[in-house]
C-alpha cells in the first residue's frame, strides 16, 4: 500500500516520509485515530516505506508489501476462538482472513473484521498468547536484513497481561524493529505501553476527501458523493457503507426510536416499563460487539439532537428515516441540562459491556435513567 492510495492526511505522510527519510524512525509509535480517518492504511504504508526504503529490489519489496506477505511485515490484531480455531487463538492462525479482509475494505472497523471470520458474537482481544507470539516472532533476525517492522491494530483490546509480556521488548525492542500500535482510543491503553511510544493522532478527514475518494475510488457522481460525505462526519468506511446502502444504521435508528419513544412516555406511567424490559431482551441477544456499536450511535444521535436544538445545523449530517420521527421534534429534549449525563450513562453502559456484565441488566438500567433524563428542563 502506497501512500499515494490514502485518502487526505498529506500533513502526516509527509512527516513520515521526511523523518523515513532523515533516518529517524522511531522504534514504538502510536498512531490514534477514529474509524475511517485512514490509521490502519497509513500504517500498512508507513511500513512498506521503511521496509522500501533500505531493499535491493524495491519493485519486489512493494510487491510483497502490497500482498502483505512480506517477510519482516508482522501483525498482531483482536481475535477470538471461531468454529475453526477452537483454542489459543492468536493473530498468525488468521492471516489469510486477514488479507482478504485489508484488500477488500482497508478502511473496515473492528465489528466487520470480527463478523469476517465468525466471531462478531464474542469481542476479540489481543491477549497473552498474542504477545508471546510478537516476541517470538521480532527476537529472529529479519529475513532481508534490513528492518522489521510489528503493526498492531486496535492495541487497546490488548489485555494486561498481554501489555505487561511486551513492556520490556517496547523499552528495549532488537536492533532496526519498529512497533507500530494503532488505537481508536488513546485512553484506553494502558500509561506504561502510551509512555513508551511516540505518539501521533490523525484528525477526521474532510468532507472534500471523503467526496475525492468516492468519486476517484467509488465512481460516483459528485452531487451524491458531496451529499453522502457530509452525512460521513469525517469517517470514509461509514460514507462506504451509506454509498453501498448498508441496513445497519437503520437497524439502529429503529431500535433508537423505539427506545426513547419508551423511555419518554414511561415516567409516571408502569404499564410502559414492560416495553423497555422487551426493548432491553432485544438488543441484550445481540453479540457484545452489536450492543456496543449501537450504544455508539445512540451517543451521536444524542449529540446530533443537541446540534440542532442549538441551531448548528452545519454540523448535523443525521438525517432519520423512521416515519413519525422527526429530529427537530426530539431535539428540544436534549440540551445542556441532560447531555452530559445522558452520555455518561451511555458510556457506563459500554464500559460495563466491554466488562462481560449482564447486557439485559445493564440496558435497562440505562432505560430506566433516560426516563428521568429526558424529562430534565433546561435551565433557563
Amino acid at each position: 500500500m502506497n501512500f499515494s492510495d490514502i485518502l487526505g492526511q498529506e500533513h502526516l505522510k509527509s512527516h513520515l516520509v521526511k523523518s523515513t527519510d532523515n533516518g529517524r524512525v522511531s522504534h514504538a509509535q502510536l498512531f490514534v485515530g477514529k474509524e475511517g480517518s485512514g490509521v490502519l492504511s497509513m500504517a500498512i504504508a508507513y511500513a512498506q516505506y521503511i521496509l522500501c526504503s533500505t531493499s535491493n529490489d524495491k519493485e519486489a519489496c512493494a510487491l510483497k508489501c502490497s500482498k502483505l506477505m512480506h517477510p519482516d511485515l508482522h501483525f498482531a490484531f483482536p481475535v477470538a476462538s471461531n468454529d475453526t480455531i477452537k483454542s489459543k487463538p492468536v493473530s498468525n492462525l488468521f492471516l489469510e482472513d486477514w488479507r482478504k479482509f485489508i484488500e477488500l475494505n482497508p478502511y473496515g472497523n473492528l465489528f466487520e473484521w470480527l463478523q469476517s471470520i465468525g466471531i462478531e458474537n464474542k469481542q476479540g482481544q489481543i491477549g497473552v498468547d498474542e504477545a508471546e507470539e510478537i516476541v517470538k516472532a521480532l527476537r529472529l533476525k529479519s529475513y532481508e536484513g534490513g528492518y522489521k517492522v510489528m503493526i498492531i491494530w486496535m492495541a487497546e483490546k490488548m489485555n494486561t497481561s498481554a501489555a505487561n509480556k511486551l513492556l520490556k521488548l517496547l523499552e528495549e525492542p532488537p536492533k532496526k524493529t519498529v512497533f507500530i500500535l494503532v488505537a481508536e482510543n488513546e485512553e484506553q491503553i494502558i500509561t506504561t505501553i502510551k509512555s513508551r511510544c511516540q505518539v501521533l493522532h490523525f484528525p477526521l478527514l474532510s468532507d472534500a476527501d471523503i467526496t475525492k475518494g468516492l468519486m476517484e475510488k467509488e465512481g460516483t457522481d459528485k452531487p451524491i458523493a458531496e451529499q453522502i460525505a457530509h452525512q460521513a462526519n469525517g469517517n470514509y468506511n461509514k460514507a462506504l457503507h451509506l454509498l453501498h446502502n448498508d441496513n445497519a444504521d437503520e437497524q439502529f435508528e429503529q431500535w433508537f426510536i423505539t427506545w426513547v419513544r419508551a423511555a419518554f412516555k414511561a415516567k409516571g406511567n408502569a404499564s410502559v416499563i414492560q416495553n423497555l424490559i422487551t426493548w432491553s431482551e432485544t438488543i441484550a441477544k445481540t453479540g457484545r460487539e452489536t450492543q456496543k456499536r449501537f450504544l455508539k450511535y445512540c451517543l451521536q444521535f444524542f449529540r446530533q439532537a443537541m446540534l440542532l436544538n442549538y441551531r448548528a445545523d452545519s454540523l448535523v449530517f443525521l438525517t432519520p428515516k423512521t416515519p413519525g420521527f422527526n429530529l427537530d421534534n426530539f431535539a428540544p429534549f436534549i440540551h445542556s441540562g441532560n447531555i452530559l449525563e445522558i452520555s455518561e450513562e451511555i458510556n457506563d453502559a459500554i464500559y460495563h459491556i466491554e466488562r462481560n456484565g449482564n447486557a439485559k441488566i445493564i440496558l435497562l438500567d440505562l432505560s430506566i435513567k433516560l426516563t428521568r433524563l429526558l424529562h430534565i428542563k433546561e435551565a433557563s
